[in-house]
């Protein structure tokens, strides 16, 4: 499908057929004091667009400005729509749904975009991809790479969960530790780029990220008989994913298949709340710390917050912040009541539905269609839950303990 680029700041828009980052003008304007400025939407054609609406049914890749290869290669997309009846009753929210993009191949969102990523190494003729993270885009493009036998160079912070790592290098991924932050890594892995050449996938920085995210929004819609919810609650953290969301949904919309976008919700702890605050107050500064324990999306200077900033706007949505003991508590309640395992990140976005369940009755009507994105399972941090879980003490081999233990 055709597209240009355009400023998400400026306006700008460049047509070109090399691979394109950042607005040049924008992307110098920074004080690094705030967020950071210069990323570009890929805005696809609309006459390509409004083609897709004489199809009985679309794909993601009818929206991807790039042809995916050998999708089945490394199968990203068909997640399941889960009902959690039990939820469902005791926050009086009928239509609730979970998007269930833990079941991704390597066990997160972030395949999404990393196959989309692969799609445009190919179709530059490039075989080395680099990026920074601190745990699941790493895990994600290094997945893609084993799959299509693309060299991966990942820069992560020492600090990062040792599940997510571990993933990277069974991959096969060159997995390089920095002492320091994840904007260390961040401007290292760009460093490499400059100097050694290949794609880099960082996110909102390589716009095609950004892109390959919007795909759950497709399968949404076809998933829910071509039709979407109401509302959508999204975990925030850079705002990438958020981006994303909105992002298939506005093509949905610019095709003619739907109506309106959603209204999307920017679920965030307390403890990381960048995006929700600048929404709420216009004041772009970075955090001084993020110190949450969803480690997916703590983050202090979010690479995408300005795009994301703009899109609750336009989607009508709103934030919703929750202290972490919300997160990690519903978590364990996904767990118990739904058996839907999903890491912190993930538990965010359903603490923050849970918070806000008696206004979405009460301002949407009880038949309000609410969607939950879960993001990663819960097996890439276990260390979480040390201190909250154990494992019960073993038993002696007789029936005579049995009869004790349960008596």
């Amino acid at each position: 499908m055709r597209f240009v680029y355009e400023c998400c700041d400026c306006g700008a828009v460049y047509e070109t057929d090399e691979v394109f980052y950042q607005c040049p003008s924008c992307a110098k304007d920074q004080d690094g004091n705030t967020f950071p400025k210069g990323n570009v939407i890929v805005k696809l054609n609309s006459d390509d667009l409004k083609q897709l609406v004489k199809k009985e049914h679309v794909s993601m890749y009818d929206f991807f400005p790039y042809p995916v290869v050998d999708a089945d290669v490394y199968p990203v997309g068909g997640t399941p729509v889960a009902r959690p009846k039990r939820l469902a009753k005791r926050y009086g929210l009928k239509n609730l749904i979970c998007k269930l993009d833990s079941a991704l191949p390597s066990g997160s969102f972030k395949d999404r975009a990393s196959q989309l990523i692969a799609a445009q190494a190919f179709a530059h003729g490039q075989n080395k991809i680099a990026l920074a993270s601190t745990g699941n885009a790493g895990a994600a493009m290094s997945c893609a790479g084993a799959a299509y036998g693309l060299d991966i160079i990942l820069f992560v912070p020492e600090t990062a969960p040792i599940n997510k790592l571990m993933q990277s290098v069974l991959y096969g991924a060159t997995v390089v530790p920095v002492k320091g932050t994840y904007d260390d890594a961040f401007a290292l892995s760009i460093a490499y780029t400059k100097e050694f050449g290949g794609i880099n996938r960082n996110t909102a920085y390589n716009p095609m990220t950004i892109e390959g995210k919007k795909s759950v929004s497709i399968e949404l819609f076809e998933q829910l008989g071509r039709s979407v919810p109401d509302v959508v609650y999204v975990p925030v953290g850079d705002g990438c994913i958020y981006a994303g969301v909105y992002k298939g949904f506005y093509d949905l919309k610019e095709a003619g298949l739907i109506e309106k976008v959603p209204h999307l919700v920017c679920a965030q702890s307390k403890q990381s709340n960048a995006i929700s605050h600048a929404w709420r107050t216009g004041d772009f500064s970075n955090l001084n710390k993020a110190t949450t324990r969803a480690d997916s999306i703590s983050v202090e200077s979010p690479a995408n917050g300005r795009m994301a900033v703009r899109y609750i706007k336009e989607s009508e949505g709103w934030a919703t912040e929750v202290e972490d003991e919300e997160i990690l508590s519903a978590q364990l309640e996904l767990a118990k009541d739904a058996g839907i395992f999903v890491e912190p990140a993930a538990a965010c976005a359903w603490a923050a539905c849970r918070a806000d369940s008696a206004m979405l009755a009460e301002r949407f009507g009880k038949d309000v269609r609410v969607c939950t994105l879960l993001t990663g399972t819960g097996f890439k941090d276990m260390a979480v839950f040390q201190g909250r879980v154990s494992i019960p003490q073993a038993i002696e081999n007789s029936v005579e303990a049995v009869k004790k233990r349960f008596s």
